[in-house]
């Protein structure tokens, strides 16, 4: 839950700094990207909140690989659109996808621990 929370506090702050400090900075398509690397960090952000609570009424590796698998997808997915945005070297969107596979993997871990 502290990760949960720590990435929903940083995911806010950096929706604040896009729609303040980097509008105007970026171009509209960049600033796209970023705030689509703010909005997948919200949503996991709130995942690993849930992953959280339900870790001490479910029991197994899968609850554990959710919280994990969110994590890395956060740092990777958003991280690299983040990056993308902010540096606009195109070849950190390569990255990207690992991510996308992480957070994938989170839902279906989370799906098998609620199994």
């Amino acid at each position: 839950m502290f990760v949960g929370a720590l990435m929903g506090f940083v995911g806010v702050g950096l929706g604040a700094f896009g729609a303040h400090g980097l509008k105007g900075r970026l171009s509209p398509d960049m600033l796209a990207v970023f705030e689509t690397g703010v909005r997948y960090q919200m949503y996991h952000a709130l995942a690993l909140l849930v992953v959280g609570a339900l870790m001490t009424r479910l029991e197994g590796r899968a609850i554990v690989v959710a919280g994990w698998s969110f994590t890395a997808g956060i740092l990777i997915f958003s991280g690299s659109l983040y990056a993308l945005a902010l540096t606009g070297v195109t070849m950190l969107g390569a990255v990207t996808p690992i991510g996308g596979v992480a957070f994938l993997a989170g839902w279906v871990a989370l799906a098998i621990a609620a199994f």
